[in-house]
């Protein structure tokens, strides 16, 4: 594998790692269908993992999954218990999709960095998503959390089709989008602590 093509590599397997924080089976289904037909951005090896995902059984499985996937976050309340198996799953899924893109590379290298960039690249996303979904529940009563789901189930759709189609330009904007998150939760928890400290009970005796 030449430097270019070990980039792109990394920034396919980061905007695949990026999407599984979104939802966890639409990226392994694209990535499928796109080695079904032939579309190889990175020249990828082919591996167990990619073979298994583009044959029938993968793509039937996946698919499945993914309609599921996607649905269940339409039904209240039910979105909100999946993100606790989701994130773990996300994570689970950002680490696999890094390390099919990094076929080539020496094993413990290639999981090294499946696991601190590609698992950190999912988890970040993945509690991101969770605390704008919590937002949303204790601000609108849940009512708000069928656009949250859509724009989630939108973004998956456009990091994956990105990452397959401009794996260079989605790395770029993966990274504005992890900082700009990171911020957002950084915000969130400083805001929480002064709250706690400005309420003063009133003495009825006073």
């Amino acid at each position: 594998m030449s430097g270019m093509d070990l980039y792109v590599a990394l920034a396919l397997g980061i905007g695949l790692a990026a999407a599984s924080g979104f939802r966890v089976f639409m990226p392994p289904f694209l990535f499928g269908l796109a080695t079904r037909f032939d579309f190889n951005p990175a020249a990828l090896p082919d591996s167990g993992m990619q073979e298994w995902m583009a044959s029938d059984v993968g793509l039937v499985v996946l698919g499945a999954a993914v309609l599921c996937e996607v649905l269940a976050y339409y039904i209240p309340w039910l979105d909100n218990l999946l993100d606790t198996v989701a994130s773990p799953a996300a994570i689970l899924g950002g680490m696999l999709l890094m390390s099919t893109s990094l076929g080539e590379l020496d094993p413990a290298l290639r999981w090294s960095l499946s696991i601190i960039v590609g698992g950190t690249t999912s988890g970040t996303v993945q509690i991101s998503t969770v605390g704008v979904r919590a937002l949303s529940t204790a601000s609108t009563g849940g009512l708000g959390n069928p656009l949250v789901s859509t724009m989630e189930a939108g973004a998956c759709l456009v990091c994956t089709v990105l990452a397959l189609l401009l794996p260079l330009l989605a790395l770029g904007l993966i990274i504005v989008g992890l900082i700009a998150a990171g911020r957002w939760l950084v915000r969130r928890r400083g805001k929480k602590g002064p709250d706690a400290t400005v309420w003063v009970p009133v003495n009825p005796q006073a």
